[in-house]
This record gives C-alpha cells, structure tokens and sequence, in this order.
C-alpha cells in the first residue's frame, strides 16, 4: 500500500455551509462506539454529515443524502464547505465517519483548530482551507471536482463544470504528516 499522497484527487464535491458542528458531522446517539471493531468504525460512515438539517445537505438545493447503509462509500470523495468546519465539542469518531464514508478531503474557507489537526494527525483525511474564498456558494453538490496536490505548498481544487481552478492554502507543515500517515486515508479501514 502507497504511502505517498496522491498527486490528485478526484470526485464528486458534497456542499455544505459555515458552522457544521461536530453535531451535525455525527449526532451524538452515533458516538460511543468500540473503534477498535472494524465493522463499528465502519457503520460510523453511515452516518457521516447525518445531522445536518434537509435543507443543508448537499448545498445549493439541499436533501442530498450523503452517507447511508446502502450507498457505496466513496460517493463523495470531496467535501466543501464554508467558515469554522468542524466546530464544538471535539470526538474523535467524527473525523472516523467522514473518512469511512469514503471522504478523503475537506476543503473549508476555515476550519475548527482542534477538528484541523485531529483530521490530519490521525490520518483521517486532508483538510484544505480556501484562502477565503467562498467556494461552497459557488460550487454545487454533484460536481466533479479535482484536488491537485503535486505541490503541497500550492494546492489547487479544479472544477471542470465550471472551468475554473482556486488555489488553495498551503498544506505547509502538515504534508510531511500526511506523507506518514497517508496509508490509513484510504477508506475504508482494513480488518485487523
């Protein structure tokens, strides 16, 4: 298995707006779960992004669903999303959700500093911020977006529907990290 990040990431983009709480990445009722079980880390993934409100799954039109027992994980490899992503209380099965519902990046104009740093320290999954940019009001749920990580100080998201690219924030300090750890981003876990 690579241990390498991937020069680009592609997939379809999930759109979410400012403020998604660790509630609302995974309801608490989901939260509890002996995580050295692979089936348990696995069924977290159902859940992912679960309590967000109908209208704010899957942004602009909303009633997207994206995680459940039946999908596929992976439909969404790529999760944008506005200011303060992943703010609240901090557990750590949230980051496990969206990385077994096959998320292997979010990209937010900014990010909760404990969420940020669990998200990548634990080689869940690789969190991007926009340089403020208001990509989640620009780009829509279902659209094929690539992550080009071929030069961590630059990354780029292109979205082909829109033929338009945004540079993102260096990945900086953390590329080495996510150079280590990047053999367990690859959802879903492994049975061990």
């Amino acid at each position: 298995m690579s241990t390498k990040v991937p020069d680009v990431i592609k997939g379809s983009m999930y759109v979410v707006g400012d403020q998604i709480d660790i509630e609302q990445v995974l309801p608490s009722q989901h939260r509890g779960v002996d995580l050295s079980h692979a089936q348990m880390r696995r069924q977290l993934g159902w859940y992912a992004l679960s309590g967000l409100s109908e209208q704010a799954r899957g942004l602009p039109k909303g009633c997207v669903e994206f995680s459940s027992a039946t999908r596929t994980p992976g439909q969404f490899p790529l999760v944008v999303a506005g200011k303060n992503f992943g703010c609240g209380t901090f557990r750590e099965e949230a980051c496990i959700a969206l990385r077994e519902a096959g998320v292997r990046a979010v990209i937010a104009e900014s990010f909760d500093p404990v969420f940020y740093r669990n998200s990548f320290n634990n080689g869940h999954f690789i969190p991007c911020d926009t340089q403020r940019e208001r990509l989640c009001t620009v780009v829509e749920t279902g659209m094929e977006g690539e992550l080009i990580l071929t030069n961590t100080e630059k990354p780029t998201l292109y979205v082909s529907a829109l033929k338009t690219s945004w540079a993102l924030g260096s990945l900086g300090d953390i590329a080495p990290v996510l150079q280590g750890l990047y053999c367990s981003l690859i959802p879903p876990y492994k049975d061990t």
